[in-house]
């Protein structure tokens, strides 16, 4: 009789070398950390959070406006004329700043206030933030990413948060069963209860995009995933969720990729509408269960060209506008040009129905828009005459580049008069003067489409709507290999439709993008090769005595990616 195989002990030898490689992975990645200089991204975040706790009471101060930086979120107070800006993220070509910082805007006033607490969610980007009234008002935060200095590691949180605006006090959820970790998912508040739908998460070595639906409930503060029937949008990020009248909610466009072979991914924009509701036919009321159903939506009238990174902002009368964003063509496997808009767009929630807005001029302006200078309401009588989109296109492409070995902050330019009025060792705010900054200065505050005065193009811009006014935040803006990011701020009275106002001008006199030398990374790889086998032989002798031994994964995190906010999240 012949010999059977032992399919058990085949299945544990491909269990041994799957712990085997991931040992391996995860000793040859500590190792490059070492050689960096950087620690391990738990260790990273438990020190920020170790941070807050040593803060002994809550502050609230009037400060300046936030830094430059992108995938942040902005929430409008659910009752008070105010804004609530929190985290985000900022790159300056050598080092990534992740903030976990909480602004809130005073609108009529125009001041601005940093709340710090002792308790503080940890610092992320492409997070999701809304807000509600009850409770004396809460901000709600789910999710999001943080990025080591370096780049090489990722973290993606499934963590909830609640700030209560009243009481000025973050509060950590502890509710299980929720969705697992994940960034450029969306999330909006309907009915008394969250809705979390898609994202992605990245471990470097593999990336999965989602699909899935999750509802928290506000009253019970717990979590259910549902499985709605119907077609449903394939997994993605980056997409953009509305609520709609009678619970339901919309979902619209985003981004996800595959691989279509070793090294090379096939990224897909997403233009497709879905509606997600409650069946009402297989729901039953007297059970308290609900069962949801997706709709796919044909959308009519004139659409956005497809593109990701947009900004999404929601009205209460079933209408949302989409601001800018970007769209990558490939010049090549490896390559991308991404061209960015600043166009918008109007959707009628209810029909599915999109119009192109043509903003117009101001009555009775014959010229040029003049703008609010950085500084606020007391620097309203500066007045800059504003650049034209090639003059703005021309100075982010000399932008000033910066050799740098080290993490010390770059200087700003000279400027006349002026005084530094905050410096967190990533930006420099200075106000007053006239920049005495040599041509080729980057001054990307606006452009001009017709005869109106528009922001220039940019992807992942915070947007929030107050009072009928789409309020916009910052951005990020691609010249080449440069990633310009943005602190400029605007309005847009969305009843009259006339042309931005802004609220604070972009300066990028200040900015440096620096360039970080790559001598190190040059050296011979055989010292690395000897090592590696060294090791190869350690783990094979630790096998043969741990064979039943299960390992975790290194803390790697989720690898950064432009579809994490709202952009590409």
């Amino acid at each position: 009789m012949g010999k059977k195989k032992d399919k058990g002990k085949k299945g544990k030898g491909i269990e041994k070398t799957t712990i085997k490689t991931e040992k391996k992975a995860n000793k040859k990645f500590k190792k490059e950390l070492v050689e960096k200089g950087e620690e391990d991204i738990e260790q990273l975040i438990a020190e920020y959070i170790e941070q807050d706790k040593n803060r002994l009471q809550t502050t609230e101060e009037i400060t300046q406006p936030p830094t430059p930086r992108f995938n942040l979120s902005i929430t409008p107070h659910p009752d008070a004329d105010e804004l609530f800006f929190f985290g985000g993220e900022y790159f300056n070509g050598n080092k990534t700043f992740v903030y976990n910082d909480l602004y809130v805007y005073k609108i009529k006033k125009d001041e601005w206030r940093l709340v710090k607490t002792p308790v503080t969610p940890p610092p992320r980007c492409s997070h999701q933030a809304v807000a509600l009234s009850q409770g004396g008002g809460q901000l709600w935060v789910f999710g999001g990413e943080f990025a080591s200095p370096t780049q090489s590691q990722f973290h993606h949180y499934k963590d909830l948060w609640v700030y209560h605006i009243a009481k000025k006090q973050w509060e950590k959820i502890n509710a299980h069963g929720g969705p697992s970790s994940r960034s450029g998912h969306r999330m909006v508040a309907t009915a008394k209860q969250l809705i979390v739908f898609g994202g992605f998460h990245d471990n470097i070595r593999n990336y999965k995009y989602f699909n899935d639906v999750y509802v928290f409930n506000l009253d019970t503060y717990v979590w259910t995933r549902v499985e709605p029937s119907g077609p449903h949008p394939s997994p993605r990020s980056g997409h953009q969720m509305a609520p709609l009248m009678g619970g339901s909610v919309l979902v619209y466009g985003g981004y996800s990729k595959e691989p279509v072979k070793r090294d090379v991914d096939k990224g897909t924009t997403h233009s497709d509408m879905f509606v997600l509701g409650i069946d009402q036919k297989k729901s039953d009321a007297t059970k308290h269960t609900d069962r949801w159903k997706w709709t796919l939506v044909k959308q009519s009238g004139v659409k956005p060209s497809p593109r990701c990174g947009f900004s999404f902002a929601a009205l209460p009368n079933n209408r949302a506008f989409l601001f800018g964003g970007v769209f990558d063509t490939a010049e090549s496997e490896e390559e991308l040009q991404g061209n960015f808009f600043n166009d918008v767009y109007q959707l009628d929630l209810e029909k599915g129905s999109w119009h192109d807005i043509h903003l117009k001029a101001k009555k009775g302006q014959d010229k040029k828009p003049a703008r609010r200078k950085k500084g606020g309401a007391d620097a309203d009588k500066q007045m800059q005459v504003d650049d034209t989109p090639e003059i703005v296109q021309e100075n982010l492409t000399d932008l000033t580049l910066t050799q740098s070995m080290t993490d010390a902050p770059v200087e700003s330019e000279e400027t006349v008069g002026s005084k530094v009025i905050h410096d967190d060792g990533v930006f420099t705010v200075s106000i007053s003067g006239p920049s005495k900054s040599a041509a080729g200065t980057a001054t990307c505050d606006s452009a001009e489409t017709g005869d109106s005065f528009s922001p220039c193009p940019r992807m992942n811009a915070a947007v929030a709507v107050k009072h009928g006014i789409l309020y916009l935040y910052g951005g990020m803006y691609e010249v080449g290999e440069k990633e310009i990011v943005l602190n400029d701020f605007y309005s847009l009275n969305l009843h009259k439709l006339e042309e931005w106002t802004t609220l604070i001008a972009a300066d990028l006199s200040t900015l440096k993008w620096v360039e970080s030398s790559d001598s190190e990374d040059n050296e011979e790889e055989g010292d690395d090769d000897d090592d590696d086998d060294d090791d190869d032989e350690e783990e094979d002798e630790e096998d043969e005595d741990e064979e039943d031994e299960v390992m975790e994964t290194g803390a790697c995190g989720g690898a950064k990616a432009a579809e994490a906010g709202d952009e590409n999240s």
